[in-house]
């Protein structure tokens, strides 16, 4: 699994001119599922996401995570951290998995992080044209892959 992981004061997801997922301080997490991928990717995924000291405690240090800061979690599918751009102009997704699974893995990973803490999760729409809106507190990205290739 991949994921884009951003600090944010704010985050939206849009379908059809509909809010479908939308949470204030917290984290937007672009999700990518890989055909390799199993339940121990999208834990480790879960576990380093839900407990990333990246929200500044009273000294200014990133020190806290979403859960100290009772902020929220935006997951939104996007295959396309599988694209492989290394060879001519069209990025190639061989390494992406099928729908089914990716939806599987997608919807799993929600639910672990819902199941196993208390703490606000909503999402995008799987496969659907979406919007996201967000404003990038710091700003703070960091990609996470849980093959440790970068």
């Amino acid at each position: 699994m991949r994921a884009v992981v951003q600090r944010v004061k704010r985050a939206e997801v849009r379908v059809n001119n509909e809010i479908t997922g939308k949470i204030d301080k917290g984290i937007l997490v672009l999700l990518g599922v890989g055909q390799d991928d199993t339940n121990k990717d999208l834990e480790y995924m879960a576990e380093k996401i839900v407990n990333l000291r990246i929200f500044e405690d009273q000294e200014g240090k990133m020190n806290l995570s979403v859960l100290d800061v009772n902020g929220g979690i935006l997951v939104v599918s996007q295959f396309t951290l599988y694209g492989d751009c290394r060879k001519g102009k069209r990025p190639s997704y061989s390494t992406a998995a099928r729908p089914e699974m990716a939806e599987k893995l997608y919807n799993e990973f929600v639910d672990y992080i819902k199941s196993k803490y208390d703490i606000k999760v909503e999402t995008g729409v799987f496969q659907a044209m979406m919007d996201v809106d967000f404003i990038n507190e710091g700003p703070v990205t960091l990609l996470i892959d849980s093959q440790k290739t970068f």
